[in-house]
C-alpha cells in the first residue's frame, strides 16, 4: 500500500465543501473517493490538508491518501487517470510518493488563504464567481490595516468561530494579514487580504473579512478587534463574508 500526497485545485462554487457527506455526492473530498475507491477495489480515505467550506474555491489544497492498485501504475499514469475522471472544475495538479507517515493536515504548519474583494462599480464576468463585489461605500484601508494588525498573533479566536457548539481548542496563530489594493486606469478595482496562519476555525476568515470591513466602512474602530477577540463572543463580531471571495493559496509543511 502506497502513500501518495497531492495538490488539488477546484472550484468551488456548486460544492458543499471539502468534507464528504452521506446526504450528497457533491463534495471535492467524495469526488476524489469515488474514482479512487473504483480504481483500488476497496474504499480509499482522502485526507484534506483542512475543510473549505461550500462554495470556497482552492489553487493549493493539499491531500494524501493510501491506495492498493490492482495493477501497476506511474506517478504520471495514475494522475492522468484521476484527472480524466474529475469534473472539470476540480484538477490534480501534481501527485507524488509520499513518506508512510505524511498526514496532510498533522503535518501541515502553515495555510495561506486569499479573500478577493472585487471593488470596481463594473463588473467582471468572468471573475465573478470567484470574487466578492462590494460597492456598498468606500473603504478606508488604513483603518482596515490596523484592525488587522491587531488580529495577528497567537490569540484565542472564539469570538470568530462560526461554530458556536466548538468543544476543541479555539486558540490559533495568525502570522500576518496582508491588505493589497490593485489599481487601473479607472482607480482601485480590487483588495485581496492573504491570510498566513497555522490553521483557522470554521469561518475564521470569512468572519474576520466581514470585521475588517466593517472597519472600513467606519462602523467600528480598528481597536475594537482587541475587544471583540477579549470578549469570546461572536456576536461582537462582524457579519460573515460570503464564500466565493476566499480561496486556499498554499499549505506548507
Amino acid at each position: 500500500m502506497e502513500n501518495y500526497k497531492i495538490v488539488v485545485q477546484y472550484d468551488g462554487s456548486r460544492y458543499k465543501g471539502w468534507q464528504v457527506q452521506k446526504s450528497t455526492g457533491d463534495t471535492i473530498q467524495g469526488k476524489l473517493q469515488e474514482i479512487l475507491s473504483t480504481l483500488s477495489g476497496e474504499d480509499v480515505e482522502v485526507i484534506g490538508s483542512g475543510r473549505t467550506d461550500a462554495g470556497v474555491h482552492a489553487k493549493g489544497q493539499v491531500a494524501n491518501f493510501h491506495i492498493n492498485l490492482k495493477k501497476s501504475m506511474t506517478e504520471k499514469e495514475l494522475l492522468i487517470y484521476i484527472n480524466e475522471k474529475l469534473p472539470d472544475d476540480i484538477a490534480v495538479i501534481s501527485l507524488e510518493k509520499a513518506n508512510e507517515r505524511f498526514h496532510a493536515r498533522f503535518n501541515a504548519v502553515e495555510k495561506t488563504y486569499r479573500y478577493r474583494l472585487y471593488v470596481s462599480p463594473i463588473a467582471d464576468v468572468f471573475e465573478k464567481k470567484f470574487v466578492y463585489t462590494f460597492l456598498e461605500a468606500k473603504l478606508d484601508i488604513e483603518a482596515m490595516k490596523k484592525a488587522a494588525e491587531l488580529m495577528c498573533g497567537k490569540q484565542d479566536f472564539k469570538a470568530f468561530c462560526g461554530n458556536k457548539h466548538m468543544k476543541k481548542s479555539t486558540v490559533r496563530e495568525v502570522k500576518e494579514i496582508k491588505l493589497t489594493e490593485i489599481k487601473d486606469e479607472n482607480g482601485l478595482k480590487e483588495i485581496d487580504i492573504d491570510y498566513t496562519g497555522d490553521g483557522f476555525l470554521q469561518n475564521m476568515i470569512r468572519i474576520m473579512t466581514g470585521t475588517l470591513l466593517e472597519v472600513g466602512m467606519g462602523k467600528r474602530k480598528p481597536e475594537s478587534v482587541k475587544e471583540i477577540i477579549e470578549s469570546g463572543n461572536r456576536e461582537n463580531a462582524g457579519y460573515t463574508a460570503p464564500p466565493q471571495g476566499l480561496c486556499l493559496m498554499n499549505v506548507n509543511y
